[in-house]
């Protein structure tokens, strides 16, 4: 009988512990920012290039500056986002720009700086985060953490989802996921698959492997799924070179 209690109160014990230890989304994308370079990211310059364009980050503290600089039929293109808006300059000159053409820009410059700094960023005021469960992708456990923006702060894309799979182990994105207006009546998704991790002056960057689901799948919760069966088309890879941090 003594044995039987004994038995029982450890089992109390043991799922207690369990539960304790049970992580909210917050503080797992908390750690995913901490590996990936942490308080690094809010003092920093970071340029970079995809695409053959020049891309160049400046963050200070809450103060940001983005750049990206390419060359067409003009001359010399470089554009600025910044706490103050958004500027365009060809050949060095500041050139005013339509308030349509500004947003294009403007979400064309955000979208590649955001992804390349990934997870930071996920903190900000305007993001929601939220736990759905538990996956397993390659053999690996992973957190599942579904991402939406408040309109205010958000951004004109605020009705983006977004989906990351947060390795439980060293709690880094080895994959995310997710849904975007493709057209004013269409849903359009990605998934996408990080590779060549590399370290630069303590921040972690990592490249992609861009898919889509088939023509007439919606599900953005389901992609992990339909990525094990080898049901998604890879569309492009997503390579970030000349990589430096200061």
């Amino acid at each position: 009988m003594k044995h039987i209690l004994y038995s029982l109160i450890l089992m109390v014990v043991v799922t207690s512990c369990k539960q304790e230890k049970a992580l909210t989304a917050q503080e797992i994308v908390d750690k995913a920012i901490e590996v990936s370079g942490g308080e690094k990211y809010k003092a920093s310059t970071i340029s970079f290039d995809f695409r053959d364009i020049h891309y160049k980050a400046i963050r200070n503290n809450g103060m940001y500056q983005y750049e990206r600089v390419f060359n067409d039929s003009l001359g010399k293109i470089n554009d600025v986002l910044s706490n103050d808006g958004f500027k365009r300059f060809i050949n060095e000159k500041q050139v005013k720009v339509v308030d349509s053409m500004a947003a294009k820009y403007t979400r064309s410059v955000n979208s590649v700086h955001y992804f390349v700094v990934l997870p930071f960023g996920l903190n900000d005021a305007a993001v929601n985060k939220e736990y759905i469960g538990d996956a397993t992708i390659k053999n690996k456990g992973y957190y599942k953490i579904k991402v939406h923006f408040n309109q205010e702060g958000g951004g004109d894309d605020f009705e983006d989802v977004f989906m990351y799979w947060i390795n439980k182990e060293d709690f880094k994105i080895d994959y995310l996921a997710y849904s975007y207006m493709d057209s004013p009546t269409e849903l359009g998704l990605r998934f996408r698959e990080a590779y060549n991790e590399r370290y630069v002056n303590g921040l972690r960057f990592v490249d992609y492997k861009n898919y889509k689901p088939e023509d007439g799948i919606l599900d953005l919760i389901a992609l992990d799924s339909l990525f094990e069966s080898g049901k998604l088309k890879l569309l492009s890879k997503i390579e970030n070179v000349n990589i430096e941090v200061e």
